[in-house]
């Protein structure tokens, strides 16, 4: 019975940290993440939680200098790395995307470019649908918080396709939303 609450309650809490990963709730993420790494037991499925969470780590360090949150988002971007050396197809995008908001977060703007470039490209090759959604929502964002917001939106719209084609309804309204506001 313990063994089945576990792995219900790492889906649970993994599905949460998706969700409010998607909808840009970067603080909620942290401390799902908290519980999360408190669970007795290790999954595969880890290291997509550890992806998440450093990008909210990296975020939340932007806008707050937090030095902790920004040696979170580090440490991911190591752990991400390692796996894209077993499986580029399945993480190099990743990898990109962690860069990006890392050189972001350094003010190293070109190479955040090219890094969120790298990123939806990668995606799109290895047809990940939804991470090319992620990069380019992410581009977006950043083009616009660097005052390029004509590109930024172009990026978002990008974003928006992407989404729909894979689903993601309640995503494509909650960047509409968002794009209204810019």
């Amino acid at each position: 019975k313990q063994k089945k609450n576990s792995f219900l309650l790492h889906q649970v809490c993994l599905n949460q940290i998706f969700v409010q990963f998607y909808f840009r709730d970067h603080l909620s993420v942290m401390k799902l993440a908290e519980v999360y790494n408190n669970l007795d037991t290790k999954r595969a499925m880890d290291v997509i939680q550890v992806y998440f969470t450093g990008i909210s780590a990296l975020a939340l360090s932007r806008c707050n200098g937090d030095k902790k949150l920004r040696k979170i988002g580090e440490q991911s971007l190591g752990i991400v790395a390692q796996c894209a050396q077993w499986s580029k197809w399945n993480f190099e995008n990743k990898v990109f995307l962690l860069q990006a908001e890392l050189h972001y977060l350094n003010n190293d703007f070109r190479a955040a470019e090219v890094a969120y470039k790298a990123s939806v490209d990668s995606a799109q090759k290895h047809k990940f649908i939804h991470e090319e959604a992620m990069a380019y929502e992410l581009y977006g964002i950043f083009l616009i918080e660097t005052r390029l917001v004509e590109r930024g939106l172009e990026q978002l719209n990008m974003a928006i396709s992407k989404y729909a084609k894979w689903g993601g309804r309640m995503k494509v309204g909650h960047l509409i939303s968002f794009m209204k506001g810019c």
